[in-house]
């Protein structure tokens, strides 16, 4: 199955925190990502400035399992050189414990717990390990990143000052009058203040964001059409992989987990079962970073996991792998002769060849909407409790550890919703089981090598985390959930 993602409503207000002190009228259009952001302002850590680093490709460093390539894509490094700063930590090396690297690595012995809200107070109100937000909703129009919002700086053909209402560059979410990408670098500042310090996650989703700038809002963009379309077009990947660069230079030396693009690997192998015969334009346009690396589908994963090494050298990386990439959406399947471990097999070997053999962990989904939200609309996406019936929990885990397992590489769940049964299955307040569920049985999530979950809505409407009380939150369930979570001591990583 195909989902229609909607990145998250609620950004725009946000951005406005950001630049409240000067009255900025900051953020984009209604269709904007909907992730946390910093209402400390400042914004002078983590300023790297933009610009390249010198002619020679950066490689990714050697890792992974071994042994699943595609026509000779190995996992033993992506190519390239010259490359500086970390390798891959979630590489294997801890045997069947997989993860415990890379656990060990972010300074946790249990398995994490994390968020996305717009809300501050919300992230500090439970020792939540890392708060993530989405990088999404449009790229600068110029060839190069903008060196000022105020001036000279315009997305979707909008200007990025002040006077133009909003932008939909990240990078001028903030009031015109501070320099370009205060957005990320407050977001750091903002993590590090709760106790313990949040790690900070990004999901960047652009890549249907441009191409449906480009061709206009009447025609559907989602799916094949990222990958034929979108990432063989010169002009929107030269401006994507400048960006990509200078969020990874916003970050610096922070420690930070980097979520490359939700669906469209997904996508990818939907649109052809070989990533290095699909076309894109990587060295071609990005000689700066990715000199020695093809320009296919395959060569994209590995420059933008190399490209993390070399500007983000504390940083975790990985792609997202979708359950649906292999033709049967495993999260829905209701066909016990599913040979599940077989497609998390090829969704791995898929994601091997596009550089995931050189990152960290993987990313992993649940559902992208509260399943009483999608029972209104007439589908049924709960899991049974019981595990007796499909779709089940113990499915989903099957999945995630052959997955796993194929790849050498921890899971992450992601945007996992935050719906519950005290829930009225009505607007911000969905019912759903994931939640309660993994809550009450960590230890399978350890079993199929899940490092951790983080929880977010996928849409507006859906349910968020909020103080109980909270009249747009979920009662506080989240919080209650992770305070007694992290008091009992929470789930050993290798039990």
């Amino acid at each position: 199955m195909r989902r229609t993602r909607r990145v998250p409503g609620g950004l725009w207000a946000i951005a406005i925190t950001l630049g409240l002190a000067s009255g900025a009228s900051c953020g984009g259009g209604s269709d904007g990502p909907g992730a946390p952001a910093s209402s400390s302002g400042g914004g002078t850590s983590g300023g790297a400035t933009s610009g390249g680093a010198g002619s020679s490709g950066a490689g990714a460093t050697s890792g992974g399992s071994g042994g699943i390539g595609i026509n000779g894509a190995s996992s033993s490094g992506v190519g390239g050189s010259g490359a500086s700063g970390g390798g891959p930590v979630g590489d294997g090396s801890a045997g069947a414990c997989l993860g415990a690297d890379v656990l060990s690595a972010m300074g946790k012995t249990r398995l994490v717990v994390g968020l996305s809200t717009d809300d501050d107070a919300t992230a500090a109100a439970a020792p939540f390990d890392i708060r993530y937000e989405y990088i999404s909703g449009g790229l600068f129009d110029g060839s190069t990143v903008c060196a000022s919002c105020a001036s000279g700086c315009t997305s979707n053909g909008k200007t990025c000052a002040n006077s133009g209402g909003g932008c939909a560059w990240w990078g001028c979410y903030q009031d015109d009058t501070k320099p370009p990408g205060l957005y990320v670098r407050d977001f750091i500042v903002t993590a590090k203040k709760p106790t313990p310090p949040q790690i900070t996650m990004y999901t960047y989703y652009e890549i249907l964001q441009v191409l449906q700038a480009k061709v206009g809002p009447n025609t559907a963009v989602e799916g094949k059409l990222e990958i034929t379309e979108g990432a063989v077009d010169t002009s929107i990947m030269t401006r994507y992989f400048a960006d990509w660069r200078y969020l990874l230079q916003q970050i610096g030396s922070a420690p930070a987990i980097l979520h490359i693009e939700p669906d469209f690997w997904g996508y990818a192998n939907q649109a052809g079962a070989d990533p290095t015969k699909l076309k894109a334009a990587v060295a071609s346009v990005n000689a700066t970073d990715c000199s020695a690396m093809p320009n296919t589908i395959a060569g994209m994963g590995q420059c933008m996991i190399a490209m993390v090494r070399k500007y983000a050298p504390h940083a975790f990386v990985g792609l997202h792998a979708s359950a649906w990439s292999t033709g049967p959406d495993v999260t829905e399947n209701t066909d016990p002769k599913l040979d599940v471990a077989g497609e998390a097999k090829k969704a791995a070997t898929y994601l091997a060849a596009c550089g995931e053999s050189s990152a960290d962990l993987i990313v992993v989904e649940t559902s992208d909407r509260d399943a009483g939200y999608y029972q209104s609309q007439g589908k049924n996406t709960f899991w049974d409790i019981t595990n007796k019936t499909l779709p089940d929990f113990h499915q989903d885990f099957a999945w995630v550890k052959a997955l796993t397992e194929a790849l050498g590489k921890p899971a992450l769940y992601w945007q996992t919703p935050l719906g519950n049964a005290s829930q009225s299955n009505t607007n911000n307040h969905w019912k759903d089981n994931r939640i309660d569920y993994f809550f009450g049985h960590e230890d399978e999530l350890a079993a199929a090598h899940a490092m951790g979950v983080v929880y977010g809505a996928g849409a507006g409407g859906q349910t968020v985390p909020g103080v109980a009380g909270d009249a747009n939150g979920d009662g506080g369930n989240l919080i209650a959930k992770t305070k007694a979570y992290v008091a009992a001591g929470g789930q050993a990583f290798c039990p």
